[in-house]
Order: structure tokens, then sequence, then C-alpha cells
């Protein structure tokens, strides 16, 4: 898997944990669009519902997302429904790619994978996940030698008068003193207001988290957008910076294939 490459399928439909919930007034643009925090939240809100509908909040209660890659085949909009179906697609004993397929009822159509680490309460560090999850993991794939390797490796750009500063609120912050991950996705909407072409038709967007944003830190944002990339495509890629170190790393094109 790259990125260049679709998102694998499920490999037997009707397998996977799947919910339901209405669409709220909070998640959409002004165009009625599923925006990308949102679609974020959703995706968090769908691993919390799954954790705690077994054993597993209590054996694996604590993990992050390492990468989200969002590709929106048919946009998801305001009102209706949306039903999620999430399933591993790839795994190790320490870490899985999960999907995610979000459709509404109107049509829509979002694919996700996240790549999400197990890690110890007490040292936040990577750990094994545990035997009976690892089995219920196994259920949905036959890939158990998960490796991590990133897909968005641009050098970040020098500083430029088009930085933007992230201010970093205290409803950012999540239980393990981080910017949670879907808050990221707030700064890429405030580009894609300038970027529409880039939304209008089906999209990868993709995330990479490289080191964690701490509460009071000064975040900034480097971007470079391409009207035409080697592919003859529009890409806008984004770096968070901190103190001149890249913390997090964004691209959005076309959807691949």
């Amino acid at each position: 898997m790259s990125l260049d490459q679709p998102l694998p399928p499920l490999s037997q439909e009707g397998t996977g944990f799947a919910t339901a919930w209405p669409i709220r007034a909070g998640d959409i643009d002004p165009y009625l669009r599923l925006r990308f925090d949102a679609t974020a939240r959703y995706l968090q809100d769908v691993a919390w519902e799954e954790m705690h509908s077994g054993e597993f909040q209590r054996t694996d209660p604590a993990w992050i997302v390492r990468r989200t890659v969002v590709d929106v085949v048919r946009p998801v909009h305001w009102p209706g429904r949306v039903e999620l179906r999430r399933w591993c697609s790839a795994m190790s004993t320490r870490w899985t790619n999960m999907r995610v397929r979000i459709t509404s009822d109107s049509g829509g159509l979002i694919e996700t994978e996240g790549f999400w680490i197990n890690i110890n309460e007490f040292t936040n560090m990577p750990t094994r996940i545990s035997d009976d999850m690892l089995a219920s993991l196994s259920r949905t794939t036959n890939e158990h030698r998960l490796r991590w390797r990133p897909w968005l490796i641009d050098p970040t750009p020098p500083e430029s008068d088009t930085d933007m500063p992230f201010p970093v609120r205290a409803t950012d912050i999540d239980q393990y003193n981080h910017v949670n991950n879907a808050m990221y996705w707030q700064a890429v909407e405030q580009y894609l207001v300038d970027y529409p072409k880039l939304v209008a038709g089906p999209h990868r967007a993709v995330i990479e988290y490289i080191a964690p944003v701490l509460a009071r830190q000064h975040v900034t944002v480097r971007s470079r957008y391409e009207p035409g990339d080697r592919t003859g495509h529009p890409v806008l890629r984004l770096w968070f910076v901190v103190g001149g170190v890249t913390t997090t790393t964004v691209r959005i094109g076309p959807l691949p294939g």
C-alpha cells in the first residue's frame, strides 16, 4: 500500500464493526459538505464505540494515530445519516491499519484508513496488542507483517510570507496533553477555502503525525500549492512546524486510480 494506490477493500462484505448516527449541523461547511475535521472525529467515535462494545477497553485501552488517509469518493452532505463500518486491513503485534467506510443515505461515500498504534498507558510507548484483540483483528485480514513507512517525505520548505499561525486552544488538547488529531484538519479546512477545486471532484487527503504538539506550544503552518504536479493534477501540501521542527504533514490531491 502506498500514496498512489487505492485502499484495500473489505475482504468479506458484512464483516467488521458497524454503527450509524445523524450528521450534525456543526459537522458541515457552508455548502453542507461534511468537513475533514468532522470526519476525523467520526473515526475516533467509531473506534471508541467498537472498543467499548466488548472487553478491549480493559485489555487494550490506549491508542494513538500515526497516519490517516481520507478518500472522498462522493462527498457526504447534510442533512442525513451516515453508516460507518470499521475493520482491520493489516496488522502486526503492536499496530494495525484500520479501515472505516462512511456511507450516507444520500449516496455519499468516504473510504478511510488509519495507522493505529497500541500504547502503554503509563509509558506512552508502543506495546503488544492482547491475544484476544489480535485474534479479533485477524478476522478481516491475512496481512500480519504490517510495518510503518512514511508516505509524505517532501522536505519542509523555508519560512515565507504565506506561513499561517495555528493557535492551540484549551479545547484542542486531549487526554495525553497533545493536540487532538482531529484538530489539525481545521487548519486544512482553512486552506481549502482558497482552493475549492481540490475538493470539487474525488480526492485523497493524507495526514501523518510525526511528533505530538503540546498545550501552549506555538504552531505555524507552511503551505505549497501546485496547480499541476508531476501527474498534472493540483496538490496542496501543508507542514505544521513548532520551533523549527515539523510535527505533522498533510497532502491533498486527486483520488488515485
